[in-house]
């Protein structure tokens, strides 16, 4: 939200330093981010000066150009090329000296120069309207009144406003700032607060009359839960036309673009009095303006020349004919204003916030008027608006006020009740704050203190502080008024020793994020909502078990996810596009899903591989990461939970091209593989990723908080060797459990040291080398008894797997 200091200034007399106003902004909650300077006119015309041109005379050797000398007050006239037929001696002009910066239409920067045109100096530049931004006209220079004294800076003479705009960080529960008199209010409270006495100006009304009683338009509200309050007002006799420079500078001093008086008047009163207004072509309203819903289906094509399909809980502006408006949010394309508009039928209302809110989102539409509305107004200001900008259009455009004021509220908007209890607010804020200020200060805020008793305060709270309607909310309000900067510290630092047990989730959780940032994976937290069409890349995921948000913020967003891979995909792509392509990720996360039973959450482990496992050095070549590697990670995580009873199977997910789930008894906890290509087109991947899919919540359930140690051994361990031939179809794990079964007391470790397909080896066959780790805890081995285990286990595999002895 942009704040103008000038505008502000309106309603608070304050002589305060922008740089002072705005740290007490922020130290009220009104978080000012930036201060940046504004100018009417870019460079504010430093350097021009008003001339007096002495002489005038053709150019001896350009018929288009004239030499002129021109008195710009310093005492010694300066001559000036020109360019224009219109220059002639005895005039006043404006003047861009040496060394001025001037604007282009594209806001692009230009000096003028000490140079020579066709071989005559020149000392400066006479100027015309857009050389200066002053308007559009490039006729001819600009003439000015006769009376101006040479040397005068520009800069006075066409006012120049010169400003210094608050960019605030508003929370959105702030409604009640989201204007100049909003601010100004809050501003009041923390001058008051600091001891500056300031009186709060507002704009009078008590010029609003009418003028003839000639055109009155009916209302008829038939949704008054949704449009608790509507008023209206006409006005004719208008004239159309551009606003004049004061209202254009107000809005381009906030970054709005003036568009004609009126609607430029609408957007200044909502700036600044927080009420927004829509004003209507009155001759294109059929009958009595009607409030109301319509069926789902109806078309409506709004200001943005957008046809758009109505739902049957939009709230419309309607006539006897049909919609005019989306009431709170867009106006419609036939009954705007235009520049043949004579008389205008002009709205001010409060609607229902979370109806404008569902409408806006609906149709992901977000203007100034429903990011006002859909937060909650002020539902007592909404005449006193209407009046303020009928005197303004008055005043811009002319015309009669033709009807008296229409003010439909049936059922009044009542102020919430609070009592605050004093030893609550000493109890929050940890500091007792005398009484007198307390009351000090919730006067200040507009808070009506009803009744006064050694217990608290019973209070009364405007019906605009839609964010005040607790005692926690009051205590709040005080202390942002009071200052937390005004908090005393303790000296004494509290804390709570929670005794969790050691299988609580979180420490789990951290021992693991440990591990694997160790083994140089970064943690991912992605967004819990995506696109619904992700679930269409597995058969296995169901659009129908979908969680859809009511109201999405876009079409990316209106989703809970069913599965942890989209979104780490997404990351994937995102950093291989920025030429991070070696990536090691991990997430703990949610997924979501909608049953027959119900809703239902589960949580992950998701850990994704892509890239080189290396970076590239002079000491070795480059390494894929391959999918042992990233296997071997999967099972450290399960051998530091303590997991390790696991079988193997085949996975049974779509999204892998290949891979392997791990089960412990009939629950599978991890599937782990190759993410197939065609998902991976999707993201625009072209390399192989891994992915890895922990059940979290399964895995919590097999964890042991048993500790478990060995000695270490006081004897030698043995090593032997085999090597085998094999069929293909024989894999290691199988050659593992059976030497496992074989020999369970001494064969501390098996490993596969070598693989070799190819030739000099039958069609079919391949060879494993494998080594086996023998020792005896309690004694030392013996040659007799280490052949025996090595013959049991040659045998073993020649007798089950078929395996040659080579």
């Amino acid at each position: 939200m942009k704040i103008s200091y000038n505008w502000l200034k309106q309603f608070i007399k304050i002589d305060w330093k922008s740089e002072e106003t705005a740290a007490l902004l922020t130290d009220l909650g009104l978080e000012v981010e930036v201060v940046e300077k504004y100018q009417s006119i870019k460079g504010g015309l430093e350097g021009v000066v008003i001339g007096h041109v002495l002489t005038c005379v053709q150019h001896p050797d350009a018929d288009r150009l004239k030499i002129t000398t021109v008195d710009i007050g310093t005492g010694t006239p300066i001559q000036v090329v020109c360019g224009v037929s219109n220059v002639g001696a005895g005039q006043k002009v404006p003047v861009a000296t040496i060394g001025t910066e001037l604007y282009d239409k594209e806001g692009n920067a230009f000096t003028i120069k000490k140079g020579k045109i066709r071989g005559q100096e020149s000392h400066g530049m006479i100027c015309a309207e857009d050389e200066l931004g002053l308007g559009e006209s490039h006729d001819g220079i600009m003439i000015l009144d006769d009376s101006l004294v040479p040397g005068t800076a520009a800069a006075t003479v066409f006012k120049i406003e010169n400003d210094e705009v608050f960019e605030i960080g508003l929370t959105p529960n702030r409604a009640d700032a989201m204007s100049h008199l909003g601010t100004a209010r809050d501003l009041r409270a923390g001058l008051l607060q600091n001891g500056v006495s300031v009186e709060l100006i507002t704009p009078s009304v008590s010029n609003f009359r009418v003028d003839k009683r000639t055109l009155k338009i009916d209302i008829d509200v038939k949704e008054p839960k949704l449009a608790p309050r509507y008023c209206g007002v006409t006005i004719s006799g208008i004239e159309v036309k551009p606003s004049p420079a004061w209202l254009q500078n107000r809005l381009k001093s906030i970054g709005l673009n003036p568009k004609n008086n009126i609607v430029d008047v609408t957007n200044y009163v909502l700036h600044e009095l927080g009420q927004p207004l829509h004003a209507f072509d009155a001759a294109k309203i059929n009958g009595k303006v009607v409030v109301q819903t319509l069926a789902t289906g109806t078309k409506f094509t709004t200001l943005d020349d957008v046809e758009r399909e109505l739902h049957e809980e939009d709230l419309m502006i309607c006539d006897e004919k049909g919609p005019l408006c989306i009431a709170g949010v867009f106006g419609g394309k036939k009954s705007g204003v235009s520049e043949s508009t004579s008389t205008i039928f002009l709205e001010s209302a409060y609607f229902n916030p979370v109806s404008i809110r569902k409408t806006a989102k609906r149709h992901q539409l977000n203007t100034d008027a429903s990011f006002r509305f859909e937060r909650g107004i002020d539902p007592n200001i909404t005449e006193y608006a209407l009046k303020r900008a009928a005197l303004l259009i008055q005043e811009v455009a002319g015309g009669e006020i033709t009807s008296d004021v229409v003010n439909v509220y049936p059922k009044k908007i009542e102020d919430f009740n609070v009592f605050l209890n004093f030893k609550n607010v000493n109890k929050i804020i940890g500091q007792e704050i005398p009484k007198d200020t307390i009351k000090k200060i919730l006067v200040s805020l507009d808070i009506k203190v009803n009744s006064v008793s050694d217990a608290g305060l019973g209070l009364t709270i405007p019906a605009y502080r839609v964010d005040v309607q607790r005692e926690i909310d009051v205590i709040e309000e005080l202390l942002r008024v009071y200052g937390y900067n005004n908090i005393a510290f303790s000296n004494k630092l509290n804390a709570t020793v929670f005794n969790a047990p050691r299988n609580e989730d979180y420490k789990i959780q951290n021992v693991i994020s440990s591990q694997l940032n160790s083994q140089g994976f970064h943690e991912m937290m992605a967004n819990s909502l995506t696109t619904a069409n992700y679930v269409t890349l597995s058969d296995q995921l169901n659009p129908t078990n979908n969680v859809t948000m009511l109201n999405p913020l876009s079409a990316d967003l209106s989703t809970m996810r069913q599965s942890l891979l989209f979104s780490g995909l997404e990351a994937v792509s995102y950093n291989i596009n920025r030429k991070n392509a070696d990536l090691k990720l991990f997430e703990f996360g949610k997924t979501y899903h909608n049953y027959l039973a119900g809703y239902e959450e589960k949580k992950h482990l998701s850990l994704l591989l892509t890239g080189n496992r290396n970076q590239e050095n002079w000491t070795g070549t480059l390494k894929t990461s391959d999918f042992f590697l990233f296997k071997g990670y999967v099972l450290g995580i399960l051998s530091r939970l303590g997991i390790d009873k696991l079988q193997t199977k085949p996975v049974e997910l779509d999204v892998f091209a290949e891979g392997i789930s791990l089960v412990v008894g009939n629950d599978t906890i991890v599937s782990l593989g190759v993410v197939k290509k065609v998902i991976l087109k999707h993201f625009g991947i072209k390399q192989e990723v891994f992915y890895a899919d922990f059940n979290w919540d399964l895995i919590l359930k097999k964890i042991s908080t048993k500790i478990k140690y060995t000695e270490i051994p006081k004897y030698p361990e043995v090593r032997r060797d085999l090597a085998l031939l094999l069929d293909q179809t024989v894999s290691y794990e199988s050659l593992y459990n059976l030497a496992r079964q074989t020999e369970k007391g001494l064969l501390k470790n098996i490993d596969l040291f070598d693989v070799y397909e190819g030739q000099n080896l039958p069609e079919g066959k391949k060879s494993y080398a494998l080594s086996f780790t023998i020792q005896d805890n309690a004694k030392t081995l013996t040659d007799a008894q280490i052949d025996k285990i090595m013959s049991k286990l040659q045998k073993n595999f020649e007798t089950e797997v078929g395996a040659v002895l080579r």
